[in-house]
């Protein structure tokens, strides 16, 4: 397996905007560093959405796909993420459970707090870990993975990402970003059996390490 920061504004897979992809990008690089001859595998465990930054991890065998598919499936890949926000929620630590509708050609998700038709139930754990004069640095754990799920349901609650327009922020970020962080990734080793703990490293955007500072170690 390989585990890569994405930048924001880089996409993992191909679409239909032609640009390259991430996934192509660390095939080069591995096809380069271990001078592999051919074409080079790499399966795509898990996506993030382009304007969030952080840690991606790809498999660099197709038995190393299956097996990280199934650990994601159950829940054995522990994904931490960092957000930034402008509000700060009424209670500093909890749980969210919302009922997130999908809608496909607006490319975004609707949350509701009862069951709707064709929802999907969505659980996340959150704390507040620091602030700066004007923003909340929230820690996020998924208990499920849908569509949009941290930014649909931290907006739902009155507190947008910073930068995310398409969920209720005020302003854009100058990079095009929204402050959504894939920070930290733990998992038992299918073989090694030794426990795989990543942190990411932080944007390269002053507000990200001042209030990264604010975090209690």
């Amino acid at each position: 397996m390989i585990i890569v920061y994405k930048q924001s504004g880089e996409i993992v897979q191909g679409d239909k905007t032609g640009d390259e992809p991430l996934s192509e990008s660390v095939k080069a690089y591995i096809k380069e560093k271990y001078q592999k001859p051919g074409n080079v595998f790499l399966g795509v465990v898990h996506r993030l959405d382009r304007p969030v930054a952080g840690l991606v991890v790809f498999a660099r065998t197709g038995k190393a796909l299956s097996r990280l598919n199934e650990m994601f499936r159950k829940g054995e890949v522990h994904k931490t993420y960092w957000a930034i926000t402008k509000d700060a929620p009424t209670v500093l630590m909890g749980t969210l459970h919302h009922w997130l509708v999908r809608n496909e050609k607006q490319n975004k998700s609707y949350a509701y707090d009862h069951e709707v038709p064709n929802s999907k139930e969505a659980f996340l754990n959150y704390r507040v870990i620091g602030h700066s004069t004007n923003y909340y640095l929230w820690e996020v754990q998924l208990l499920t993975g849908r569509h949009h799920q941290i930014r649909c349901q931290l907006a739902h609650v009155g507190c947008p990402i910073r930068g995310d327009l398409k969920y209720g922020a005020k302003r854009s970020n100058p990079d095009g970003s929204i402050s959504l962080l894939s920070h930290s990734i733990s998992f038992m080793h299918p073989v090694s059996k030794k426990r795989i703990s990543i942190d990411s490293p932080l944007p390269d955007e002053p507000l990200w390490h001042d209030i990264a500072k604010s975090v209690e170690k």
